[in-house]
């Protein structure tokens, strides 16, 4: 018989840790599917911080370094510089990304590192039990938000690609979403792009891909990918924010 779908080989064979219904482990096959397609699992470097995806290391065959939590971007910035020959990415959750680590991300971003993120946005910090998280939506419960997140004393939700792409250095921002198959189609031709942006040099790339979190929202995984869609795609629209006619095979 033969073989239509199998396994990425930048994937370990260790079973993902994630709940049932949680898209973490849709984003690491795309992240891995990339790094086979070109052909550069023994050159990239990945960085792993705080949260859900804390131990991808487990998971990518290429080489992975732990970071403190938030400060992926700067380890990924010396990683990058002493190795300017190597593919290097982070992959970071919301809580990690744009609560402790908003310093590092924006000022790697201003800086133009020739980096690559992978932001995942599931409104909620998935692995501390369900507290309210910077991209916590108005009116969401959270543990930390039980009566719906309050935007008089509470805040508002931050738009990371909207934020960044005031910025002069990054080179491509784009959000996509892992609620169905085209989504999860568009969302793997990003993540492509994104490090064939490094490739050819041209400054910082990041995607963002909207996720699921059944257990901390309460629902089904079937319900949570409604409530992606109905919730978080009003607030967080998918699209590309910077880059949008940059082809990295040629330059800018």
């Amino acid at each position: 018989m033969k073989t239509v779908f199998k396994k990425p080989h930048a994937l370990t064979d260790t079973p993902f840790h994630f709940c049932p219904g949680c898209t973490h482990g849709i984003i690491h096959r795309l992240v891995a599917e990339v790094l086979d397609e070109l052909g550069i699992e023994g050159d990239t470097i990945g960085v792993a911080p705080v949260g859900c995806a804390y131990n991808n290391y487990e998971y990518f065959n290429c080489d992975v370094q732990q970071a403190a939590h938030g400060r992926a971007p700067a380890v990924a910035t010396g990683i990058k510089r002493v190795h300017p020959d190597k593919f290097v990415f982070t992959y970071q959750g919301d809580g990690d990304l744009a609560a402790i680590g908003t310093a590092e991300i924006v000022h790697a971003a201003a800086r133009g590192e020739r980096i690559t993120t992978i932001f995942v946005n599931n409104a909620i910090y998935g692995m501390t039990s369900g507290q309210m998280a910077p991209t916590t939506l108005v009116g969401q419960v959270t543990t930390t938000s039980p009566s719906g997140r309050d935007a008089e004393t509470q805040g508002y939700p931050i738009n990371v690609c909207e934020l960044l792409a005031t910025l002069d250095g990054p080179a491509y921002i784009e959000r996509v979403s892992s609620d169905n198959v085209k989504n999860i189609n568009a969302a793997k031709r990003a993540i492509k792009k994104a490090f064939l942006v490094q490739k050819a040099g041209l400054g910082f790339s990041i995607v963002e891909v909207l996720s699921t979190c059944p257990t901390n929202w309460g629902l089904s995984p079937l319900e949570s990918m409604k409530w992606l869609e109905d919730n978080m795609m009003p607030r967080y629209p998918l699209g590309v924010f910077k880059g949008k006619d940059l082809n990295p095979e040629v330059g800018r």
